[in-house]
């Protein structure tokens, strides 16, 4: 399948997947802050616990997960399109591999959203638990990211 795009275009939609992701591992880190800034609000008592809620961390990191969602997703099809688009197939192994896991975990996560809204200890603790691991594969993924820019840098 060859679309009617340029080389150049073609070679330029090679950085929008990793710049997409890179500014959602920057807010990936940022929901993960509002997501413990959410449980000290749950644990807190009296006068703290009044001066945590007017920091409303329970609405922006619930509208901060929905356009991680979102994007993730569109950025994960989106680098795989391009990939197609600029090389007739898809390129298995670790990098593509654990972008799909990364898919996969973050559908999974935003799942447990109406359990934890019911007050579900467990669905919170596995939220945590699944984010956190998405976390971790998000910051080895850049890894890899770069290193796949690099060489497509290399070969132009």
């Amino acid at each position: 399948m060859d679309l009617a795009l340029s080389q150049s275009t073609k070679y330029w939609l090679n950085f929008f997947h990793p710049l997409l992701m890179w500014l959602l591992l920057a807010v990936s880190i940022y929901a993960a802050y509002l997501g413990l800034q959410v449980q000290r609000t749950r644990n807190a008592q009296g006068d703290q616990k009044k001066e945590l809620i007017k920091g409303r961390y329970n609405i922006r990191h619930h509208e901060i997960g929905s356009i991680l969602l979102g994007l993730m997703v569109a950025g994960s099809v989106g680098g795989m399109t391009v990939t197609y688009i600029n090389n007739g197939k898809l390129f298995v192994g670790p990098h593509l591999l654990a972008g799909l896991g990364m898919t996969t975990l973050i559908a999974f996560s935003a799942a447990l959203s109406p359990y934890m809204q019911k007050g579900a200890n467990w669905a919170r603790m596995t939220h945590i638990l699944v984010n956190f691991t998405l976390l971790g594969l998000f910051a080895w993924q850049a890894v890899t990211g770069v290193q796949i820019v690099q060489r497509i840098l290399t070969n132009a």
